[in-house]
C-alpha cells in the first residue's frame, strides 16, 4: 500500500473550467444515428422519431457540445441529401462505412435533435470530396437570414429562424490515408485557408477548428500542424487533435497511463503552434479542440474494406469494463489539467458506437461503464481548475516508463465555495493510501470545509461490465474518506486498485 498526499491552493490555477470539454461526438456510423439518438415507431419516440429514453441520458451525461455529422462519413457527404421532406430524400452509398445511408436524419433533424437534448451544435463540413462553395452553401443555409437562396430553402423546410452554429470544423482528418479525398499537408491547407476566408466573408465571428493529426503516430506528426496552421494561423482559432487507447498486446499498467499519451499530445501540438505564432510575431494562441478521444478496441476491427455494406448495421460497439472506465476518468483529468489550452473535447461516440450509451432497437437503453466518470466529472467541475502538488509512488510502464500512480486535478468554485478533486489510482495491484490537504485552499481557517461525498468507480473484479440485463452492474459507490473531526484541512481516503474517484467538499456546513 502506497502513501499519497495532494496539496490544493487556488493561487495556483491552469484556468477556467472549460465547458465545451464535456463534448460528444455523433456520426453516421454504425448505430450512432439509426437505432441509437433516432428511431420512429420506438415506444419512447418522440413526435420528431428521437428516443426520448436516449435522450434523458445525453442529459444525465452533461453533454454540452456535440460535433456533427462525422467523422468519417463528412468526407463522402453530400449534406443537401439529409434536407427537405423525408420522402424526397435519397437513400446513397457512405463509402467511409460501407453503409447505406437513409437520409432520414440530416441537418435540420440534427440541429431539433440538439436544442432537445440542450447541447451546442459543432459543424463539420466536407473537404475531402468537396470545397468552398459547398461549404459556404451548407454554413448560409444553417446560419443566414431569410432572403436568399439557401436560408429560403431552410424556412421552407420548416425551420424559418438560423440554427446559428458557432462553431465549424474545416473537414475531418484530412492526414489520413483511409479518409475520402485524403490530402497532403500542402493540399490541404491551402483548401482549409480559404474556406476559412470564405465563410469568415459571411461571418467573421464564427469559430474555426483546422484538422490537425488523426493521432499522434502518424509520420506527418508535428509537421502537418505546422504547414496547417502556418497558412491557417489567421483564420482559424482551434486545431484538432483525436487520439483513441487500448491495452496494446494485453498491456494494461500502459493502458491505464493513457493519459501520458494525451498529455504529450496536446503538449506538442501547443508546441507546434506556438513555434508558429512566434515566426509570425504573433501574440494568438490557437487552442486544442480535442474532438475525437476515446477508449477503442481497434485490434478488434478489421478496417473499413472488411465491412458488408449493410443499412445501421452493428460496428465497433465495445462493451466497457471497471478498467475502460477508469481510464475514461483519467482522461477527462488530463483534458482538465490542460484547460489553459485545450478548449474543448469530444468523446466519441455519444451512442452504440464506442459510446458511453448502449441501445437495444426497439427495447432498452443503458449506460456503460465509462458513462460514471464521465457524467460526475461534468456535473461538479465549475469555476476554476487548480494545479495540485502531488506526491506518490510511481508505476512502471512499458510505453511511458515511470509515471506517477495518481493522476489528480481539482476544481474550485468560488461562487459556491465548492471544491471537486478528481484522481485515479492507476496501479493494478496497489491502494493508495490519500491524504488531502486543503489548508492553503480555506487560509488556515480550521472549520472552513465539510465533506460532500466521495463517491468512486471501483469493482474488485475489474472486468465487470453493464449489459441490458444487468444495467447497473457497475455504478458510482461511496467511498471512505474522511475529514479531521467535523470540520478540517485534511482529508484522508483510501484508493483501491484500478478506481475512479469524485472526492467532493464545500464551505461551511452541509445542510
Amino acid at each position: 500500500m502506497g502513501a499519497a498526499t495532494v496539496r490544493l491552493d487556488p493561487a495556483f490555477a491552469v484556468g477556467p473550467v472549460r465547458p465545451r470539454i464535456f463534448g460528444s461526438f455523433v456520426e453516421h456510423m454504425g448505430r450512432c444515428v439509426y437505432t441509437g439518438i433516432y428511431e420512429p415507431g420506438h415506444p419512447e419516440a418522440d413526435e420528431l422519431g428521437f428516443r426520448e429514453d436516449v435522450a434523458r441520458f445525453v442529459r444525465e451525461l452533461g453533454v454540452t457540445v456535440v460535433r456533427y455529422p462525422g467523422g468519417n462519413f463528412v468526407s463522402n457527404y453530400k449534406w443537401e441529401d439529409g434536407v427537405g421532406p423525408k420522402a424526397d430524400r435519397p437513400t446513397q452509398l457512405d463509402l467511409a462505412w460501407r453503409s447505406v445511408e437513409t437520409n432520414q436524419v440530416g441537418t435540420d433533424d440534427f440541429m431539433d435533435w440538439a436544442r432537445g437534448v440542450g447541447v451546442e451544435p459543432m459543424m463539420a463540413v466536407n473537404l475531402g470530396t468537396r470545397g468552398v462553395q459547398e461549404a459556404i452553401d451548407l454554413l448560409l443555409y444553417c446560419n443566414a437570414e431569410t432572403g436568399t437562396s439557401w436560408p429560403d430553402r431552410r424556412a421552407k423546410n420548416g425551420h424559418v429562424e438560423p440554427h446559428d452554429v458557432r462553431v465549424w470544423c474545416l473537414g475531418n482528418e484530412m492526414d489520413g490515408p483511409w479518409q475520402m479525398g485524403h490530402k497532403t499537408a500542402e493540399e490541404y491547407a491551402r483548401v482549409a485557408e480559404e474556406t476559412a476566408r470564405a465563410m469568415r466573408r459571411v461571418d467573421d465571428t464564427l469559430e474555426l477548428v483546422a484538422c490537425g493529426s488523426s493521432n499522434r503516430g502518424m509520420p506527418t506528426f508535428g509537421t502537418w500542424e505546422r504547414v496547417v496552421l502556418e497558412r491557417c494561423f489567421d483564420l482559424v482559432d482551434h486545431i484538432s487533435a483525436h487520439a483513441y487507447y487500448e491495452p496494446v498486446d494485453g498491456d494494461v499498467d500502459s493502458f491505464l497511463a493513457s493519459g501520458e499519451d494525451m498529455h504529450r499530445f496536446i503538449e506538442s501540438v501547443v508546441a507546434t503552434a506556438d513555434h508558429v505564432a512566434a515566426v509570425k510575431g504573433s501574440d494568438k494562441r490557437i487552442m486544442v479542440s480535442f474532438d475525437e478521444w476515446n477508449v477503442w478496441f481497434q485490434g478488434r476491427f478489421h478496417g473499413e474494406s472488411s465491412l458488408a455494406i449493410r443499412e445501421a448495421p452493428e460496428l465497433i460497439e465495445d462493451v466497457y469494463d471497471v478498467t475502460d472506465a477508469v481510464v475514461v476518468g483519467s482522461l477527462l483529468i488530463t483534458l482538465l489539467q490542460h484547460t489553459d489550452r485545450v478548449s474543448m473535447a469530444c468523446q466519441a461516440q455519444l451512442v452504440n458506437v464506442i459510446a458511453p450509451i448502449a441501445t437495444k432497437p426497439g427495447g432498452a437503453s443503458w449506460k456503460q461503464t465509462i458513462f460514471h466518470p464521465f457524467a460526475l466529472t461534468a456535473q461538479h467541475a465549475r469555476g476554476t481548475v487548480l494545479r495540485p502538488a502531488v506526491a506518490c509512488d510511481t508505476v512502471e510502464t512499458k510505453a511511458f516508463g515511470p509515471v506517477d500512480q495518481l493522476v489528480v486535478t481539482a476544481t474550485h468554485d468560488p461562487e459556491t465555495g465548492d471544491l471537486a478533486v478528481f484522481v485515479v489510482n492507476r496501479s493494478r495491484t496497489e491502494t493508495a493510501e490519500l491524504t488531502l490537504d486543503v489548508a492553503a485552499a480555506v487560509g488556515g481557517d480550521p472549520t472552513a470545509y465539510t465533506l460532500v461525498e466521495h463517491l468512486q468507480v471501483h469493482d474488485d473484479d475489474t472486468s465487470a461490465t453493464n449489459t441490458e440485463a444487468q444495467p447497473d452492474r457497475v455504478v458510482p459507490r461511496a467511498g471512505d474518506a474522511a475529514v479531521d473531526g467535523t470540520h478540517g484541512t485534511t482529508l484522508t481516503a483510501t484508493l483501491p486498485a484500478t478506481s475512479w474517484h469524485c472526492i467532493r467538499l464545500t464551505e461551511g456546513t452541509v445542510q
